[in-house]
């Protein structure tokens, strides 16, 4: 069987006559395209990017269509390496891709959030984030309108969400949750409070 790299060999040989090298001219590329050089095609891929297939439930597409109720500066931080250590605020171990630290002055602890720019993020494991995050943890470098998400154990457990880093991003209140922020083995709407009000978010 004729490997890929012979074959272009032997395409460019039929359509480039051998010539001395001192006096061969550099070939243009509308000739080498003319040729059908470089028609094979590159398997599609999206290892480490968004895929964007998700399937949004009903209550993503209406976090998706509010407006926010915060904005914030985010800053990614991890476990190791000086990074956080032991348990968030509310005595939980904190969750990656789900942990959020905040001003509680400025977002109540406890705040379920949803952040649309998360959505579809592609997480090591090759799932989805489903743009949720909880405000469990507190610190004093933050202040006001910033944010600190936990992404995990080690620096390379920023990776996926890099792109964030000290970027301003859009929150909007997802409602109030009890307990710990759940693992991704829960549903989300398994940590939602029971209150008479059966809107998205509590105003």
């Amino acid at each position: 069987m004729l490997g890929a790299a012979a074959a272009l060999a032997l395409v460019w040989a039929m359509a480039f006559p051998a010539v001395t090298t001192a006096a061969a001219d550099p070939v243009s590329y509308e000739s080498a395209v003319a040729t059908g050089l470089g028609a094979e095609s590159t398997a599609p891929a999206d290892d480490g990017s968004d895929s964007g297939a998700a399937a949004l439930t009903a209550e993503q597409q209406a976090l998706m269509a509010e407006e926010a109720d915060w904005t914030a500066r985010v800053n990614l931080y991890h476990a190791g390496g000086g990074g956080a250590t032991g348990n968030d605020s509310l005595g939980c171990r904190p969750i990656p891709m789900r942990t959020m630290a905040v001003d509680p002055r400025y977002i109540p602890r406890r705040t379920r959030l949803f952040i649309p720019e998360t959505v579809g993020m592609r997480m090591p494991d090759g799932t989805l984030h489903d743009g949720y995050w909880y405000a469990s943890d507190t610190g004093g470098a933050i202040k006001g309108q910033k944010i600190d998400l936990y992404t995990g154990h080690g620096r390379g457990s920023m990776r996926p969400a890099m792109r964030f880093n000290q970027k301003r991003l859009t929150l909007v209140d997802a409602g109030r949750f009890e307990g710990c922020p759940p693992s991704w083995d829960a549903q989300p709407s398994q940590t939602l409070m029971a209150s008479a009000s059966t809107g998205v978010g509590s105003r």
